[in-house]
């Protein structure tokens, strides 16, 4: 029997299905992504941030999409997540921020920023003469973009010359990248001067919380107070210098779930657009509203009877304790389900007991969640299903579901929560640790985008 919980596998439109069909002929797990629950992720992220009638002005909202959109697929989670009301668009790579203005995300209708690049092999002129928004942590990336800025300008001649939207980063304590005060105090009068010249505008001042996410421990929440507390000074150091950056932004998924007082002019939530919290420490996706996007499924591709005293994968880590089916769950760490989450018991190798990833079968009782018994290997797991399969109904060529949108693995609904304890990682690699290989298949595309955005994306991965 199928785990179907959230209609994964009824379908609209005939070609839907086909596309669904195909799909599983191709691979024997796909990752499902609802565009409506991106959508809506990112439309309550508005409403929270803009909650406030007194507020003086309106913050903005930056869809963050970097790495694949956390595996969910870059254009279309970027389309979402206008849909749902973002005027920004964030991407580590230059490559994926060029790859959303040509897929047809105009800079009319989103601003793009782009942050992680070697300054000395960044396409700048590309992304200058697309209108993507760069960001400068070095005094080499600012000697990089000027030049390729004044290039723009002298091969690019128009009313409204080209220049680099510039945003500064700062460092305030989190010792990755961008400018320490020392540093930008050396290299302001060069901004300026290169703002004068009208090549730069500096658009933005930026920084990134190192422990937001911690709320439940003191002196990491002191240590977010006194990053705030940096971030404006360098504010006042740029001032002095005859620096006014229109856009100051600070606040990452946990402050802008936590701390509104830091919302400043622009936000860049994360991991919420895709439906999670940045840290099982500060609750639930359901405490925000929140909605995880993605449901990762398979079908499994042997099931079968084993007796007692049987070991389940390399190093016999799990040796069964009692006659049992076990199942095969077709994916494994070639396509990012990580290792660390295989299951351990006592009567194997390791003599002791560790709970795998979670897996939710339908059987004849209702959905049931077992856990990877043995080592995840490089293709497959395997599940001790702890009975006879034909009574409970589990057979080859079923769809199981190891997360999706729910309430957690005690439901009988496994999330990417569930997952990364077992894996001891956090939700976000989970997802976006998952491989190409595995098919991604976008629901509600139809209900959520025009018909515009629709043909940007590619039809046969619609269901």
């Amino acid at each position: 029997m199928t785990v179907d919980a959230a209609g994964l596998t009824r379908f609209d439109h005939p070609n839907l299905q086909a596309n669904y069909e195909r799909a599983c002929r191709r691979y024997p797990a796909q990752a499902i992504v609802d565009l409506a629950a991106l959508r809506d992720n990112m439309r309550h992220l508005v409403e929270i941030v803009n909650a406030d009638p007194a507020k003086p002005h309106r913050t903005e909202v930056m869809g963050v999409v970097k790495a694949d959109a956390y595996g969910h697929g870059l254009v279309p989670a970027a389309l979402a997540a206008l849909a749902g009301g973002a005027t920004w668009l964030g991407t580590a790579q230059a490559h994926e921020a060029l790859e959303l203005r040509r897929a047809g995300i105009g800079p009319e209708r989103a601003r793009i920023l782009t942050w992680v690049n070697d300054p000395y092999e960044v396409p700048y002129d590309e992304l200058l003469r697309q209108h993507i928004d760069v960001s400068v942590g070095t005094p080499d990336a600012v000697e990089q973009l000027a030049k390729a800025a004044e290039a723009v300008q002298r091969f690019v001649r128009g009313a409204d010359p080209i220049v680099a939207h510039v945003h500064v980063k700062v460092d305030t304590g989190f010792g990755r990248n961008g400018f320490t005060l020392n540093q930008l105090d050396l290299i302001a009068p060069r901004l300026k001067q290169l703002q004068d010249a009208g090549l730069f505008e500096i658009t933005g001042q930026w920084s990134h919380l190192a422990v937001a996410d911690a709320p439940d421990v003191p002196e990491f929440v002191h240590e977010t107070d006194e990053q705030v507390a940096r971030f404006e000074e360098f504010t006042r150091h740029m001032q002095e210098a005859g620096i006014e950056p229109r856009i100051r932004h600070l606040a990452n998924t946990a402050a802008t779930l936590s701390r509104p007082e830091i919302h400043y002019d622009l936000v860049r939530p994360g991991v919420a657009l895709y439906g999670y919290e940045p840290d099982p420490a500060m609750g639930t996706p359901q405490d925000y509203g929140l909605t995880p996007a993605m449901t990762l499924q398979a079908q499994l591709s042997s099931v079968k009877h084993v007796p007692q005293g049987t070991g389940l994968s390399y190093g016999r880590v799990y040796v069964t304790d009692a006659p049992t089916s076990v199942a095969i769950v077709p994916v494994g760490y070639a396509d990012g389900i990580h290792r660390s989450a295989s299951g351990f018991d006592r009567c194997g190798s390791r003599h002791e007991d560790r709970k795998g990833g979670p897996v939710a079968f339908m059987t004849r009782d209702g959905v049931q969640v077992r856990h990877v018994s043995g080592r995840v290997c490089m293709d497959q797991f395997i599940v001790d299903l702890h009975g006879d399969a034909k009574e409970l109904g589990i057979d080859i060529g079923d769809t199981v579901q190891l997360f999706g949108p729910g309430r957690g693995e005690a439901y009988g609904e496994p999330t990417a929560d569930d997952w990364a304890k077992a894996a001891d990682t956090i939700s976000y690699e989970i997802f976006t640790c998952l491989r190409n290989r595995v098919p991604r298949l976008y629901r509600n595309a139809a209900s959520v985008l025009d018909a515009d955005d629709l043909a940007m994306l590619d039809q046969n991965a619609l269901i």
